[in-house]
């Protein structure tokens, strides 16, 4: 018995316990919920899009209450934020790991829009983000700006292409990265309405087939002089 009180007695109280620990537990605890939250507003955005969808969905769909969403969101618009920027965060990772990959220029940019289009056919969230470009107008909520970015990237890989010569000094690395992201946008939508995505790796190919320029035999060997 005397063990059994000594074993009490010496336990910390609850306002004596390290606050930090506690602190931490619950930040985790918080992001995890968090995660959840924005995990199932994806599903729910890519499925529903945004009008459809409520907040009680979204809890629902994340097992947790309605208080927990808007402890971590203000509101619908705010869940959509949230979403399409982790979907811009996700198109940067796949483009860093091209990056990362040291492809040839032209390989590299072939390389990022197939994985783009496997992410956009696998990815829920990429889903969600692509379905709320196109819904912005709906949402009373600031967007990150859909394209720029993906397009900065595409015209850096095809300078740098240029001054490889991988492609032929008559292409405008401007112009050719805008109709690629504006072919691969749309395909990816086409793909999306016509065959849920399942396709969209083979369309995506097509498109670098047709609209990427190649040097010619004769080029390539002009430019290997001149570098020589």
């Amino acid at each position: 018995m005397a063990a059994e009180s000594s074993s009490r007695t010496s336990r910390p109280t609850r306002d004596a316990a390290p606050r930090h620990k506690d602190t931490g537990l619950k930040q985790e605890r918080a992001v995890r919920t968090r995660g959840q939250v924005l995990d199932a507003a994806a599903e729910a955005f890519a499925t529903k899009g945004f009008p459809a969808v409520t907040v009680a969905d979204v809890a629902e769909l994340a097992g947790v209450t309605k208080g927990a969403v808007y402890f971590h969101f203000a509101n619908k618009e705010a869940l959509a934020q949230a979403v399409a920027e982790e979907f811009y965060h996700l198109l940067g990772v796949i483009d860093v790991e091209v990056q990362e990959a040291e492809l040839s220029p032209l390989d590299a940019v072939a390389e990022l829009l197939v994985r783009t289009a496997l992410s956009f056919r696998d990815d829920t969230m990429v889903q969600a983000g692509a379905r709320l470009q196109i819904e912005r107008s709906l949402i009373g909520a600031d967007l990150p700006m859909p394209y720029l970015g993906y397009t900065e990237s595409l015209v850096t890989w095809f300078k740098q292409a240029q001054n490889e010569g991988e492609l032929p000094a008559t292409a405008d690395p401007d112009v050719t990265a805008r109709v690629l992201v504006a072919a691969f946008f749309g395909a990816q939508h086409i793909s999306w309405v016509l065959n849920d995505r399942a396709d969209i790796a083979d369309r995506v190919r097509e498109i670098l087939d047709t609209v990427v320029p190649r040097p010619t035999t004769s080029a390539k060997s002009t430019t290997s002089a001149k570098s020589a």
